[in-house]
């Protein structure tokens, strides 16, 4: 999938084109994780049922909100390297690491641990992106998936814990 444009201005900012195209292609693989975990977590929001009922639609109002700064602000690196974000149904599921929603049901913890398990993915997966960032000398990518990584972290830690 070409993402550059005939008459987009390539960037000229130290890295060799190759390797930006390999990195706005993780990136838009990343995109695509993104997207199916925000409907996810909005799923989430809106079905959960129970005693917590209150306390978790918010819980999961905070993790989507943050989650849809974090799916524009990768959209908008990979326009940083000179290529195009993907932004259709059929290529997020094509490009996803997840799968779509798995639990049916609608109590918390069922709900908590399919999201605690996709953002261990999205961690991993966030690790191999750092890896190839480096390997392409893009430290501006590689220190930007670094603080996306610990961010989700922190959220699956804090799902975790709603599991214990």
């Amino acid at each position: 999938m070409s993402t550059i444009s005939k008459n987009q201005i390539k960037p000229e900012i130290g890295l060799q084109e190759r390797d930006m195209a390999n990195v706005a292609e993780f990136l838009n693989k990343l995109l695509a994780d993104y997207t199916v975990l925000y409907t996810k977590i909005r799923h989430a929001h809106w079905n959960v049922e129970g005693p917590d009922f209150h306390s978790q639609h918010l819980f999961f109002e905070g993790i989507y909100d943050q989650l849809a700064v974090n799916i524009d602000d990768v959209a908008e690196r990979v326009r940083m390297l000179g290529h195009y974000a993907v932004g259709s149904l059929a290529k997020y599921l094509e490009f996803t690491h997840l799968s779509e929603i798995q639990y049916t049901g609608t109590d918390s913890k069922g709900l908590i641990k399919e999201l605690t398990s996709d953002f261990e993915t999205v961690i991993m997966v966030i690790r191999s992106g750092i890896e190839l960032s480096q390997s392409a000398g893009d430290t501006g990518t590689e220190d930007f998936l670094t603080g996306l990584m610990e961010e989700h972290e922190k959220t699956a830690w804090m799902l975790r814990a709603h599991l214990s």
